[in-house]
Protein backbone atom coordinates (compact mmCIF):
# COMPACT_ATOMS: atom_id res chain seq x y z
CA UNK A 1 0.00 0.00 0.00
CA UNK A 2 1.21 3.03 -0.86
CA UNK A 3 1.38 5.64 1.94
CA UNK A 4 1.54 9.55 2.57
CA UNK A 5 5.17 9.44 3.67
CA UNK A 6 6.28 7.37 0.45
CA UNK A 7 4.92 9.07 -2.25
CA UNK A 8 4.94 8.46 -6.13
CA UNK A 9 7.24 10.60 -7.84
CA UNK A 10 4.34 11.30 -10.44
CA UNK A 11 6.41 10.17 -13.36
CA UNK A 12 4.76 6.91 -14.12
CA UNK A 13 6.70 4.99 -17.09
CA UNK A 14 4.98 5.13 -20.43
CA UNK A 15 6.55 1.51 -20.64
CA UNK A 16 4.71 -1.73 -19.28
CA UNK A 17 5.98 -4.15 -17.01
CA UNK A 18 7.22 -6.59 -20.36
CA UNK A 19 9.31 -3.27 -21.86
CA UNK A 20 12.44 -2.20 -20.96
CA UNK A 21 12.49 1.23 -19.55
CA UNK A 22 14.77 3.85 -20.59
CA UNK A 23 17.78 5.07 -18.64
CA UNK A 24 15.85 7.81 -17.67
CA UNK A 25 13.05 5.89 -16.79
CA UNK A 26 14.57 3.65 -13.81
CA UNK A 27 15.00 6.08 -11.40
CA UNK A 28 11.10 7.06 -11.01
CA UNK A 29 10.38 3.41 -11.50
CA UNK A 30 12.60 2.42 -8.58
CA UNK A 31 11.30 4.95 -6.53
CA UNK A 32 7.36 4.19 -7.23
CA UNK A 33 8.14 0.32 -6.51
CA UNK A 34 10.08 1.34 -3.67
CA UNK A 35 7.25 3.20 -1.91
CA UNK A 36 4.36 0.65 -2.90
CA UNK A 37 6.10 -2.59 -1.65
CA UNK A 38 5.17 -3.35 1.69
CA UNK A 39 8.37 -4.34 3.42
CA UNK A 40 8.76 -7.50 6.50
CA UNK A 41 11.04 -5.40 9.08
CA UNK A 42 13.60 -8.92 9.84
CA UNK A 43 14.67 -7.84 13.52
CA UNK A 44 13.52 -4.97 16.07
CA UNK A 45 13.64 -4.31 19.82
CA UNK A 46 9.76 -3.18 19.55
CA UNK A 47 6.64 -4.87 21.88
CA UNK A 48 3.39 -5.56 20.54
CA UNK A 49 0.97 -3.69 22.33
CA UNK A 50 -0.37 -6.73 24.60
CA UNK A 51 3.11 -6.41 26.99
CA UNK A 52 2.14 -2.64 27.90
CA UNK A 53 5.07 -0.70 29.38
CA UNK A 54 7.89 -2.92 27.59
CA UNK A 55 6.44 -1.49 24.33
CA UNK A 56 8.25 1.78 24.13
CA UNK A 57 6.61 5.12 21.71
CA UNK A 58 6.03 8.55 21.97
CA UNK A 59 8.58 11.53 22.30
CA UNK A 60 10.06 11.11 25.49
CA UNK A 61 11.60 7.58 24.83
CA UNK A 62 12.22 8.90 20.89
CA UNK A 63 14.88 11.58 22.61
CA UNK A 64 16.10 9.15 25.45
CA UNK A 65 17.00 6.53 22.63
CA UNK A 66 20.80 5.54 23.55
CA UNK A 67 22.41 6.72 20.22
CA UNK A 68 20.76 10.28 21.24
CA UNK A 69 22.33 9.97 24.88
CA UNK A 70 25.49 9.23 23.67
CA UNK A 71 25.52 11.87 21.67
CA UNK A 72 23.87 14.43 24.27
CA UNK A 73 27.43 13.24 26.31
CA UNK A 74 29.71 14.80 23.43
CA UNK A 75 27.89 17.75 23.17
CA UNK A 76 26.94 18.48 26.91
CA UNK A 77 28.65 19.60 30.29
CA UNK A 78 26.38 16.98 32.05
CA UNK A 79 27.94 14.38 34.04
CA UNK A 80 26.10 10.97 33.35
CA UNK A 81 25.34 10.61 37.01
CA UNK A 82 23.32 13.90 37.12
CA UNK A 83 21.59 12.35 33.98
CA UNK A 84 20.46 9.22 35.09
CA UNK A 85 19.34 10.89 38.28
CA UNK A 86 16.50 12.71 36.10
CA UNK A 87 13.17 11.75 35.27
CA UNK A 88 12.40 10.13 31.79
CA UNK A 89 10.68 13.74 31.04
CA UNK A 90 13.14 15.31 32.26
CA UNK A 91 16.22 13.84 30.45
CA UNK A 92 13.97 14.27 26.96
CA UNK A 93 13.84 18.29 28.19
CA UNK A 94 17.94 18.03 28.13
CA UNK A 95 18.10 16.36 25.16
CA UNK A 96 15.83 18.13 23.49
CA UNK A 97 17.42 21.68 24.67
CA UNK A 98 21.20 20.52 24.24
CA UNK A 99 20.56 18.39 20.47
CA UNK A 100 17.57 20.39 18.47
CA UNK A 101 17.68 23.67 20.22
CA UNK A 102 21.45 24.87 20.93
CA UNK A 103 22.85 22.64 18.23
CA UNK A 104 21.65 21.78 14.89
CA UNK A 105 19.98 18.28 14.62
CA UNK A 106 22.41 17.19 11.63
CA UNK A 107 23.76 13.71 12.56
CA UNK A 108 21.49 10.55 12.02
CA UNK A 109 19.57 10.12 15.29
CA UNK A 110 18.89 14.03 15.25
CA UNK A 111 17.54 13.66 11.77
CA UNK A 112 15.17 10.76 12.61
CA UNK A 113 13.50 12.51 15.34
CA UNK A 114 12.96 14.98 12.76
CA UNK A 115 11.63 13.26 10.38
CA UNK A 116 9.29 11.35 12.53
CA UNK A 117 7.87 14.94 14.20
CA UNK A 118 7.45 16.17 10.55
CA UNK A 119 5.70 12.94 9.35
CA UNK A 120 2.88 14.02 12.33
CA UNK A 121 2.87 17.14 10.87
CA UNK A 122 4.46 18.75 14.30
CA UNK A 123 6.72 21.67 14.83
CA UNK A 124 10.81 20.40 14.27
CA UNK A 125 11.74 23.64 16.01
CA UNK A 126 9.99 24.41 18.86
CA UNK A 127 11.97 25.33 22.04
CA UNK A 128 9.84 23.02 23.93
CA UNK A 129 8.07 19.70 23.71
CA UNK A 130 4.79 20.63 24.90
CA UNK A 131 2.80 20.09 21.64
CA UNK A 132 4.81 16.72 21.01
CA UNK A 133 3.94 15.39 24.09
CA UNK A 134 0.33 16.59 23.84
CA UNK A 135 -0.35 14.81 20.39
CA UNK A 136 1.51 11.38 21.62
CA UNK A 137 -0.38 11.51 25.13
CA UNK A 138 -3.60 11.84 23.03
CA UNK A 139 -3.05 8.49 20.70
CA UNK A 140 -5.07 5.05 21.38
CA UNK A 141 -1.60 2.68 21.01
CA UNK A 142 -3.64 0.00 19.18
CA UNK A 143 -4.66 2.15 16.23
CA UNK A 144 -1.25 4.61 16.49
CA UNK A 145 0.19 0.87 15.73
CA UNK A 146 -1.30 0.56 12.91
CA UNK A 147 -0.65 4.32 11.29
CA UNK A 148 2.61 4.13 12.41
CA UNK A 149 3.68 0.82 10.00
CA UNK A 150 1.28 2.02 7.54
CA UNK A 151 3.80 4.83 7.38
CA UNK A 152 6.54 3.25 7.47
CA UNK A 153 5.55 0.62 4.63
CA UNK A 154 5.80 -2.20 7.14
CA UNK A 155 3.51 -5.06 7.47
CA UNK A 156 5.40 -7.54 9.72
CA UNK A 157 7.75 -6.62 12.64
CA UNK A 158 9.88 -9.29 14.23
CA UNK A 159 10.09 -9.07 18.02
CA UNK A 160 13.17 -10.00 19.72
CA UNK A 161 11.56 -11.71 22.80
CA UNK A 162 13.90 -13.57 25.93
CA UNK A 163 12.39 -16.03 27.97
CA UNK A 164 14.81 -15.44 30.68
CA UNK A 165 13.61 -12.08 31.11
CA UNK A 166 11.16 -11.93 34.18
CA UNK A 167 9.08 -9.25 33.06
CA UNK A 168 8.46 -10.25 29.90
CA UNK A 169 8.13 -14.11 30.35
CA UNK A 170 5.63 -13.35 33.01
CA UNK A 171 3.55 -11.70 30.00
CA UNK A 172 3.87 -14.65 28.20
CA UNK A 173 3.22 -17.38 30.88
CA UNK A 174 -0.29 -15.26 31.16
CA UNK A 175 -1.27 -15.80 27.71
CA UNK A 176 -0.44 -13.48 24.51
CA UNK A 177 -2.90 -13.59 21.85
CA UNK A 178 -1.72 -13.03 18.47
CA UNK A 179 -1.22 -10.10 16.93
CA UNK A 180 -0.80 -10.20 13.18
CA UNK A 181 1.54 -7.35 12.06
CA UNK A 182 4.47 -8.43 15.11
CA UNK A 183 6.22 -12.19 15.11
CA UNK A 184 8.53 -13.48 17.77
CA UNK A 185 12.17 -14.10 18.11
CA UNK A 186 13.64 -16.58 20.92
CA UNK A 187 16.19 -14.29 21.79
CA UNK A 188 19.24 -16.34 23.76
CA UNK A 189 21.81 -14.21 24.75
CA UNK A 190 21.20 -15.07 28.65
CA UNK A 191 21.67 -18.73 28.09
CA UNK A 192 24.34 -18.81 25.50
CA UNK A 193 26.54 -15.44 26.69
CA UNK A 194 25.81 -15.22 30.30
CA UNK A 195 24.94 -19.34 31.61
CA UNK A 196 26.48 -18.94 34.96
CA UNK A 197 24.22 -16.13 36.02
CA UNK A 198 20.83 -17.41 34.84
CA UNK A 199 21.03 -21.81 34.88
CA UNK A 200 19.04 -21.46 38.09
CA UNK A 201 16.14 -19.93 36.53
CA UNK A 202 16.11 -23.08 34.28
CA UNK A 203 16.79 -25.03 37.41
CA UNK A 204 13.90 -23.57 39.30
CA UNK A 205 11.43 -24.19 36.69
CA UNK A 206 12.44 -28.01 37.08
CA UNK A 207 15.11 -28.17 33.61
CA UNK A 208 17.52 -30.68 35.44
CA UNK A 209 20.26 -27.95 34.14
CA UNK A 210 23.61 -27.37 36.31
CA UNK A 211 26.29 -24.29 36.08
CA UNK A 212 28.58 -26.94 33.87
CA UNK A 213 26.23 -27.62 31.50
CA UNK A 214 27.48 -31.31 32.33
CA UNK A 215 25.04 -34.63 32.06
CA UNK A 216 21.44 -33.90 30.84
CA UNK A 217 21.92 -29.93 30.97
CA UNK A 218 22.43 -29.54 26.82
CA UNK A 219 19.40 -31.94 26.79
CA UNK A 220 17.20 -29.99 29.25
CA UNK A 221 17.77 -26.43 27.28
CA UNK A 222 16.89 -27.87 24.05
CA UNK A 223 13.53 -29.32 26.35
CA UNK A 224 13.23 -25.57 27.40
CA UNK A 225 13.35 -23.90 23.94
CA UNK A 226 11.30 -26.30 22.74
CA UNK A 227 8.54 -25.74 25.44
CA UNK A 228 9.06 -21.73 24.54
CA UNK A 229 8.77 -22.40 20.97
CA UNK A 230 5.40 -23.77 21.65
CA UNK A 231 4.28 -20.80 23.83
CA UNK A 232 6.42 -17.57 21.64
CA UNK A 233 6.10 -19.03 17.96
CA UNK A 234 8.70 -17.61 17.29
CA UNK A 235 10.01 -17.03 13.25
CA UNK A 236 13.98 -17.91 14.51
CA UNK A 237 16.56 -18.08 17.34
CA UNK A 238 18.91 -15.60 17.91
CA UNK A 239 21.57 -14.33 19.89
CA UNK A 240 23.99 -11.13 19.80
CA UNK A 241 27.28 -12.45 19.84
CA UNK A 242 31.14 -10.30 20.96
CA UNK A 243 33.42 -10.30 18.58
CA UNK A 244 35.80 -12.43 20.82
CA UNK A 245 33.58 -15.22 19.42
CA UNK A 246 35.11 -18.36 18.41
CA UNK A 247 33.87 -22.34 17.45
CA UNK A 248 34.56 -24.84 18.43
CA UNK A 249 36.41 -24.13 21.35
CA UNK A 250 35.32 -26.11 24.02
CA UNK A 251 33.21 -24.01 26.62
CA UNK A 252 29.87 -24.38 27.96
CA UNK A 253 28.39 -22.04 25.46
CA UNK A 254 29.37 -23.75 22.72
CA UNK A 255 28.11 -27.16 24.17
CA UNK A 256 24.65 -25.59 24.45
CA UNK A 257 24.74 -23.68 21.05
CA UNK A 258 26.10 -27.53 19.67
CA UNK A 259 24.02 -29.68 21.40
CA UNK A 260 20.94 -27.54 22.40
CA UNK A 261 20.26 -24.60 20.25
CA UNK A 262 21.29 -25.92 16.49
CA UNK A 263 19.90 -29.23 17.48
CA UNK A 264 16.59 -27.72 18.53
CA UNK A 265 16.74 -25.36 15.38
CA UNK A 266 16.80 -28.40 13.11
CA UNK A 267 14.00 -30.34 15.34
CA UNK A 268 11.94 -26.97 14.58
CA UNK A 269 12.95 -26.19 11.54
CA UNK A 270 14.02 -22.52 12.43
CA UNK A 271 16.90 -20.67 11.40
CA UNK A 272 19.35 -19.40 14.58
CA UNK A 273 20.39 -15.02 14.07
CA UNK A 274 23.96 -14.20 14.87
CA UNK A 275 24.89 -11.01 15.33
CA UNK A 276 28.56 -10.49 15.79
CA UNK A 277 31.08 -8.14 16.80
CA UNK A 278 29.74 -5.92 19.43
CA UNK A 279 31.62 -4.93 23.00
CA UNK A 280 29.84 -4.78 25.85
CA UNK A 281 29.94 -1.35 28.05
CA UNK A 282 33.24 -0.32 27.14
CA UNK A 283 32.33 3.08 28.91
CA UNK A 284 29.74 1.27 31.57
CA UNK A 285 28.68 4.99 32.56
CA UNK A 286 26.74 5.63 29.86
CA UNK A 287 24.69 2.12 29.98
CA UNK A 288 22.92 1.05 26.91
CA UNK A 289 24.82 3.93 25.43
CA UNK A 290 28.43 2.80 26.41
CA UNK A 291 29.05 -0.30 24.25
CA UNK A 292 31.31 -0.49 21.27
CA UNK A 293 32.19 -2.44 18.17
CA UNK A 294 35.15 -5.18 17.40
CA UNK A 295 36.21 -7.12 14.18
CA UNK A 296 35.67 -11.00 15.00
CA UNK A 297 37.39 -13.56 12.90
CA UNK A 298 34.56 -14.91 10.94
CA UNK A 299 36.69 -18.41 10.74
CA UNK A 300 33.57 -19.31 13.73
CA UNK A 301 31.11 -18.62 10.93
CA UNK A 302 33.27 -20.84 8.37
CA UNK A 303 33.30 -23.54 11.12
CA UNK A 304 29.13 -23.18 11.72
CA UNK A 305 28.19 -23.24 8.70
CA UNK A 306 30.43 -26.14 7.21
CA UNK A 307 29.57 -28.31 10.43
CA UNK A 308 26.07 -27.78 10.22
CA UNK A 309 24.61 -27.99 6.49
CA UNK A 310 21.03 -28.58 7.62
CA UNK A 311 20.93 -25.71 9.76
CA UNK A 312 20.18 -21.83 7.78
CA UNK A 313 22.15 -18.93 9.60
CA UNK A 314 20.59 -15.50 9.54
CA UNK A 315 23.68 -13.16 9.85
CA UNK A 316 25.01 -9.21 10.71
CA UNK A 317 28.12 -8.14 11.42
CA UNK A 318 28.80 -4.69 13.84
CA UNK A 319 32.12 -4.13 12.20
CA UNK A 320 33.10 -2.60 8.59
CA UNK A 321 35.83 -4.53 7.87
CA UNK A 322 33.98 -7.82 8.70
CA UNK A 323 31.18 -6.53 5.90
CA UNK A 324 33.38 -8.53 2.47
CA UNK A 325 34.06 -11.26 4.31
CA UNK A 326 30.73 -11.96 5.23
CA UNK A 327 29.86 -11.69 1.59
CA UNK A 328 32.43 -13.82 0.73
CA UNK A 329 31.58 -16.67 3.13
CA UNK A 330 28.16 -16.35 2.00
CA UNK A 331 28.95 -17.24 -1.43
CA UNK A 332 30.54 -20.02 -0.02
CA UNK A 333 27.83 -21.44 1.75
CA UNK A 334 24.14 -21.28 0.57
CA UNK A 335 22.75 -21.65 4.67
CA UNK A 336 24.33 -18.67 5.28
CA UNK A 337 21.92 -15.63 4.68
CA UNK A 338 23.59 -11.82 5.56
CA UNK A 339 21.06 -9.50 6.67
CA UNK A 340 20.46 -5.37 7.20
CA UNK A 341 23.11 -2.76 8.64
CA UNK A 342 23.58 -3.28 12.00
CA UNK A 343 23.70 -0.53 14.77
CA UNK A 344 27.17 1.77 14.07
CA UNK A 345 26.78 0.18 10.46
CA UNK A 346 23.14 2.02 10.11
CA UNK A 347 24.18 5.48 8.60
CA UNK A 348 23.53 5.89 5.06
CA UNK A 349 26.85 6.25 3.84
CA UNK A 350 27.87 3.29 5.29
CA UNK A 351 24.32 1.55 4.00
CA UNK A 352 25.26 2.53 0.25
CA UNK A 353 28.28 1.30 0.38
CA UNK A 354 27.63 -2.53 1.72
CA UNK A 355 24.64 -2.30 -0.19
CA UNK A 356 26.51 -1.93 -3.31
CA UNK A 357 29.06 -4.62 -2.40
CA UNK A 358 26.54 -7.36 -1.82
CA UNK A 359 24.47 -6.51 -5.04
CA UNK A 360 27.74 -7.00 -6.76
CA UNK A 361 28.68 -10.06 -4.53
CA UNK A 362 25.51 -12.06 -3.71
CA UNK A 363 22.66 -10.37 -6.70
CA UNK A 364 20.03 -10.49 -4.64
CA UNK A 365 19.88 -13.40 -2.28
CA UNK A 366 20.56 -11.62 0.86
CA UNK A 367 18.07 -8.97 2.75
CA UNK A 368 19.49 -5.63 2.49
CA UNK A 369 17.75 -4.07 6.01
CA UNK A 370 16.09 -3.92 9.45
CA UNK A 371 14.98 -1.13 11.58
CA UNK A 372 16.90 -2.68 15.04
CA UNK A 373 13.91 0.10 16.24
CA UNK A 374 13.71 0.12 20.26
CA UNK A 375 11.31 2.96 19.99
CA UNK A 376 8.04 2.60 17.56
CA UNK A 377 8.30 5.37 16.04
CA UNK A 378 11.75 4.94 14.70
CA UNK A 379 10.58 2.49 11.91
CA UNK A 380 9.08 6.03 10.26
CA UNK A 381 12.22 7.18 9.62
CA UNK A 382 14.76 3.82 9.21
CA UNK A 383 12.42 2.64 6.41
CA UNK A 384 12.26 6.02 4.77
CA UNK A 385 16.08 6.34 5.02
CA UNK A 386 16.45 3.00 3.56
CA UNK A 387 13.85 3.54 0.33
CA UNK A 388 15.68 7.05 -0.07
CA UNK A 389 19.24 5.52 0.30
CA UNK A 390 18.18 2.22 -1.67
CA UNK A 391 16.48 3.92 -4.67
CA UNK A 392 20.01 5.50 -6.12
CA UNK A 393 22.04 2.09 -5.46
CA UNK A 394 18.94 0.24 -7.93
CA UNK A 395 19.00 2.93 -10.28
CA UNK A 396 22.53 2.64 -10.86
CA UNK A 397 22.67 -1.28 -10.71
CA UNK A 398 19.34 -1.03 -13.72
CA UNK A 399 21.18 1.20 -15.86
CA UNK A 400 24.08 -0.56 -15.67
CA UNK A 401 22.64 -3.74 -16.52
CA UNK A 402 20.66 -2.05 -19.77
CA UNK A 403 24.36 -0.28 -21.10
CA UNK A 404 25.66 -3.83 -20.60
CA UNK A 405 23.08 -5.32 -22.88
CA UNK A 406 19.90 -6.64 -20.51
CA UNK A 407 17.32 -4.14 -20.59
CA UNK A 408 15.65 -3.98 -17.71
CA UNK A 409 11.09 -4.06 -16.69
CA UNK A 410 9.44 -2.25 -13.93
CA UNK A 411 8.29 -6.08 -13.54
CA UNK A 412 12.05 -7.19 -13.13
CA UNK A 413 12.06 -4.61 -10.46
CA UNK A 414 9.07 -5.87 -9.07
CA UNK A 415 10.34 -8.89 -8.33
CA UNK A 416 13.68 -7.45 -6.94
CA UNK A 417 12.61 -5.50 -4.47
CA UNK A 418 9.95 -8.31 -3.46
CA UNK A 419 12.62 -10.52 -3.04
CA UNK A 420 14.87 -8.34 -1.05
CA UNK A 421 12.79 -6.78 1.49
CA UNK A 422 10.21 -9.66 1.61
CA UNK A 423 10.33 -13.10 0.26
CA UNK A 424 14.19 -13.53 1.69
CA UNK A 425 12.73 -13.25 4.85
CA UNK A 426 9.82 -15.86 4.40
CA UNK A 427 11.65 -18.26 2.94
CA UNK A 428 14.15 -17.92 5.43
CA UNK A 429 12.08 -17.92 8.78
CA UNK A 430 8.79 -19.24 9.28
CA UNK A 431 6.90 -16.19 8.74
CA UNK A 432 4.70 -17.86 6.42
CA UNK A 433 4.09 -20.31 9.36
CA UNK A 434 0.36 -20.39 10.31
CA UNK A 435 0.20 -18.87 14.16
CA UNK A 436 -0.58 -21.91 16.34
CA UNK A 437 -3.32 -21.35 19.05
CA UNK A 438 -0.75 -21.79 21.89
CA UNK A 439 -0.01 -18.51 21.68
CA UNK A 440 -2.87 -17.20 22.49
CA UNK A 441 -3.15 -20.03 25.77
CA UNK A 442 -2.02 -19.31 29.08
CA UNK A 443 0.72 -21.69 30.38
Amino acid sequence: MRTALFKSTGQVPVSRDGEPLTDGQISSAVEDVLAATQFVDIHTHLFAPAFGKLGLWGIDELLTYHYLEAEFFRSSDTRPEEYWSLSKREQADVIWRTLFVENTPVSEATRGVVAVLKAFQLPTDRPDLAEARCFFEAQSIESHVRRVLQMAGVSIVVMTNDPLDPEEAAVWLKGVADHRQYRAALRLDRILCNWSSHWQVLAGQGYRVDERASGKSAAEVRRFLVDWYERMQPVYMAVSLPDTFEYPQETVANRLLKEAVLAACRELDLPLSLMIGVRKRVNPALRLAGDAVGRADLRALENLCREFPANRFLVSVLSRENQHELCVYARKFSNLMPFGCWWFMNNPSIVEEITRERIEMLGTSFIPQHSDARVLEQVIYKWNNTRRTLTPILSDTYRLLSEDGRGVTRGDIQRDVTRLFRSNAEAWTNLRAPVSGSQAQSS
